[in-house]
């Protein structure tokens, strides 16, 4: 597990984000949505349409990071039985 350190900005898209895009798109995005820096040391988290895939956008000081995950493998249906 990776821990942001004290005092790092988390901002969480509320509107779906489109996953094809890529850091560049991302950034640009972080840019022109959010009038913010995205290399200011701050945590961008986006989230795809379905709820199933996250985006984290990170500046670590020499370049930016791109973290994705898709929670659909970790999803297990509750059945009723």
């Amino acid at each position: 597990m990776i821990a942001p350190g004290s005092g790092v900005r988390v901002y969480l898209a509320t509107q779906p984000c489109d996953m094809r895009k890529g850091m560049d798109g991302l950034a640009a995005q972080v840019q022109n949505v959010l009038a913010a820096d995205p290399f200011s040391g701050a945590l961008f988290v986006f989230r795809g349409k379905r709820g199933d895939m996250l985006k984290i956008l990170a500046w670590d000081g020499s370049g930016l990071c791109l973290f994705a995950n898709d929670l659909h493998s970790y999803y297990v249906p509750f059945v009723f039985s």
